[in-house]
């Protein structure tokens, strides 16, 4: 192991609860030991991927949020004692790994809560919601501090939460954490001061404006988690650990608005001077470490970094405020390994915290120890799987319920939280199998394949790996996606897996002494029926280095035409987005805190967006559009961009089976689930 790790490594203590080494893994949505969207109960799937996490050298496991009220049916998480038995059995098993594990625990999101089209159906309609209140209690779901906008649909506004209704929260924590100590749960942590979730929205001043004992003042804004902690040493017993989730800034310029890295702005939330007192009045209540980041849900991107957000993009923040306290500090968002090591040698945070890179490679902790950081593969900040709750103009929550019950799922890794749908098993018959084309569902197929104990053989028309993913890991922002296309070539080498480059198949003829052949040929993109197309510079050409002038009209407002805008103006350049639709990135399955960034900074750099518009013409000085209302208008341009889609380009041969784009353009995640669907099968 590289000794700049050696920090990571060192013990440290939660109160008396001793930590093995100083990575945390961070909870996620959807890996709850108690399970997610449906009632609570000891869930298989989450205590598996929580066992195999902590056998790969993790110091502190935090499973995914658990509602102390469930969801559906709205039983108490206190409820029910089969579960904690259950649990109890199970941490004997945990502690062999040398791991420590604490619940977290949450109120509940209030007007975070993203809610679907049905949801807001039953908060505009009193018989509705009625009707549905025993199974899906919607008003109490999304119940606030006070009268505020639901971020996912601002006409739903949340209702304020009764002192009657605050009581019982506070008691079910008390009586949850008692259960769970009871069960041998090293600690809990409660959800959260953090990502303007209820707790938050209690404490922040913009979503406060309640006049009882829990509004208007400091103390009393804070009331809400100082009188849960409380409570929970009064069950449990001063020693007992409590860890606070906490957003030292809350990033947010008003409701849906966040504030980008470097933007200078009116904070509406926390501000460094209200957490400076803020932190040290929570460790005086009772709270024994602070889990840090930044942001609410109207600033999503501080919480949960888009690729286009820096590394460690909370970090100087945590280590000011680990100024203000004396108990451990953790400090999570994009941390880079060695970073966070120096930053702990240092003393300036007690620990780091990681989230997706587990869901992408549950080993990667191992990987490190042992000295093989090139085997890790490199979570992408996709949010494809694991969070991909889409908004945009119109359109509240658009992820289906199968995403909502399964997420902390992951776009490159389908085995996590899944693993018994997908997993590596050998084959009793090997064959020799054709894998035409070396885009990243080629290489995955492949690599199945092998791991599985077939022979695979990959014809490459080109003469490099990667296929449409090289261009799309161009950027500079995209550092994560090479890694990425980087692993894939490694573990093609060290599998042993032949490659035939600059071979194109054209026929089954060229494919003789092998049993399979997979098709993985990709996509091809959508050309302009426009005057003057021929002009346009389509995407890929662009991101394979084809030059622009200064300034740049982008066809389409979709992920990858928002993506080509933000690598053209931070080069420097000028850029136009034409879109048709009423919003950027108005698709299902692309997370919000990905989106808004985008549409933030778009706004915040004045770039110029024309929406619900199309491209009449390209002519040698621009473009021509046209605006619903007919209205044409000629914007100037050096250069115009394409980027309107693709469609499908599968090779016919017969008897074949299809992964990737060619089988239906999708994002990275249909990439890769799809090759598991076909390499698993044959």
């Amino acid at each position: 192991m590289n000794e700049k790790y050696n920090p990571l490594f060192k013990p440290w203590k939660i109160k008396n609860c001793e930590i093995k080494n100083r990575i945390v893994m961070t909870s996620m949505g959807g890996t709850s030991i108690f399970g997610w969207l449906e009632p609570n109960h000891f869930d298989e799937e989450a205590a598996n991927f929580l066992l195999q996490r902590a056998k790969n050298n993790v110091g502190l496991i935090l499973p995914g949020i658990a509602p102390i009220k469930d969801m559906i049916l709205g039983r108490w998480l206190y409820q029910g004692k089969g579960k904690f038995k259950r649990l109890k059995e199970y941490m004997k098993e945990f502690h062999k790994t040398g791991a420590k594990l604490f619940v977290q625990l949450t109120a509940g999101f209030g007007r975070s809560l993203a809610i679907n089209d049905i949801m807001v159906k039953a908060l505009h309609n009193k018989f509705l919601g009625t009707v549905l209140k025993p199974v899906l209690d919607v008003s109490y779901m999304t119940a606030s501090a006070s009268a505020t906008p639901n971020r996912w649909d601002e006409s739903c506004i949340s209702r304020p939460l009764t002192v009657k209704e605050i009581k019982d929260i506070i008691d079910a924590f008390a009586k949850t954490a008692a259960l769970l100590k009871e069960a041998d749960v090293d600690g809990v942590e409660i959800h959260a001061v953090h990502e303007g979730y209820l707790l938050d929205q209690f404490t922040m001043k913009y979503t406060n404006q309640r006049t009882d004992e829990y509004g208007g003042s400091f103390e009393n804004r804070y009331r809400f988690p100082v009188e849960i902690v409380k409570a929970i040493k009064k069950a449990c017993g001063e020693d007992y650990p409590v860890s606070l989730r906490y957003s030292v800034l809350s990033k947010t310029r008003g409701f849906c608005k966040g504030a980008l890295p470097g933007e200078d702005y009116v904070e509406v939330g926390r501000d460094m001077e209200e957490s400076e007192r803020a932190a040290k009045y929570l460790q005086d209540a009772g709270y024994d470490m602070l889990n840090c980041d930044n942001g609410t849900y109207d600033a999503w991107y501080w919480a949960h970094p888009p690729a286009y957000m820096p590394e460690n993009c909370n970090l100087e923040d945590v280590k000011h405020i680990k100024k203000f306290v004396d108990i451990p500090v953790v400090c999570a968002g994009k941390m880079d390994t060695l970073t966070a090591a120096d930053a702990i040698a240092k003393g300036e945070i007690d620990a780091m915290g990681v989230a997706r890179q587990f869901l992408t490679d549950p080993e990667w902790v191992t990987k490190t120890v042992d000295g093989r950081e090139d085997d890790i593969r490199p979570c992408i900040h996709c949010h494809n799987a694991c969070f991909n709750m889409a908004h945009y103009k119109g359109v509240p929550n658009d992820q289906s319920l199968s995403d909502n019950r399964g997420m902390a799922r992951c776009a490159l890794n389908p085995e996590t939280m899944q693993s018994k749908k997908y997993k590596i098993e050998r084959t009793g018959s090997p064959k020799k199998v054709a894998v035409i084309g070396g885009g990243i569902g080629g290489l995955e197929t492949a690599r199945v394949l092998k791991l599985r104990g077939h022979n695979p053989v990959i014809f490459e028309k080109s003469d490099k790996l990667g296929g449409v993913f090289v261009a799309a890991a161009a950027p500079e922002f995209k550092e994560a996606d090479k890694k990425l296309i980087r692993w894939y070539i490694k573990q093609v080498k060290d599998l042993g897996i032949e490659v035939r480059f600059n071979t194109e198949i054209t026929s089954a003829e060229q494919l003789k002494g092998f049993d399979k052949t997979v098709v993985a040929t990709g996509s091809r993109p959508v050309k302009l029926k426009i005057q003057g197309a021929e002009r346009a510079i389509e995407a890929c050409e662009y991101l394979y280095g084809k030059e622009t002038g200064d300034k740049v009209v982008v066809i389409g407002g979709g992920l990858t035409g928002c993506e080509i805008a933000l690598d053209l103006y931070k080069k420097g350049k000028t850029p136009v987005i034409v879109e048709m639709k009423n919003d950027l990135i108005a698709v299902k399955g692309v997370c919000l805190a990905n989106s808004s960034y985008l549409r933030e900074f778009f706004e915040h750099n004045s770039v110029e967006v024309h929406l619900e518009s199309r491209v009449k013409e390209i002519t040698d000085k621009g473009v021509v559009i046209v605006d619903k209302d007919g209205k044409s208008e000629e914007i100037s341009a050096d250069s115009v961009i394409t980027s309107v889609g693709y469609l499908p380009a599968p090779l016919a041969i017969s008897n074949a089976q299809y992964v990737g784009d060619c089988n239906g353009v999708g994002n990275l995640r249909t990439v890769v689930w799809r090759a598991w669907d076909v390499a698993m099968k044959i």
